[in-house]
């Protein structure tokens, strides 16, 4: 990799299929390097995938197949700004329908535990409207959902 910065994610083994879900599901990601443990290590002998390089929407990760001695938490998540209610559902039902879990306010696990935030612009928009009262109205219409639904937003933001 040549980022001076790259995001290190834990799984269990199961490093090459999340970033390869990562690569099919969101736009400007792929897999890159993949690259086998020289030696033995506490989980896993010579020769297993030990990491995977690979970007999602362009930011620089690498899977670390460490075990399962450390799991994913929502201190951690990935925040896409999606454009559309369509864009919205395409990535909220790709990570749910490939053995995630919805949560609250957008936010999702996808099958590694990995917590996303599917955030609409106008999700944004909405709640840091300089009227307070549109920008509460829009808020408290989020803190009701699961998935954003942009209409609902809008609606409450106007009131």
């Amino acid at each position: 990799m040549n980022s001076k910065n790259t995001i290190c994610l834990w799984y269990d083994g199961t490093a090459l299929e999340a970033a390869s879900f990562y690569a099919k599901t969101f736009p400007d990601s792929a897999v890159g390097a993949v690259h086998h443990a020289p030696g033995d290590y506490p989980d896993g002998k010579q020769g297993h995938v030990l990491t995977v390089e690979f970007t999602v929407m362009g930011i620089p990760c690498l899977g670390l197949n460490g075990g399962p001695m450390f799991k994913h938490s929502e201190a951690f998540s990935f925040q896409v700004a999606t454009d559309d209610q369509a864009e919205t559902d395409r990535l909220w039902n790709a990570i749910i329908d490939n053995g995630g879990s919805p949560s609250a306010c957008g936010w999702c696990k996808d099958k590694w535990g990995l917590s996303w935030q599917i955030t609409p612009r106008a999700l944004i928009a909405a709640i840091t409207d300089p009227d307070a009262a549109a920008a509460k109205r829009a808020f408290d219409a989020m803190m009701a959902m699961g998935k954003i639904d942009i209409a609902a937003i809008e609606a409450a933001r106007r009131g």
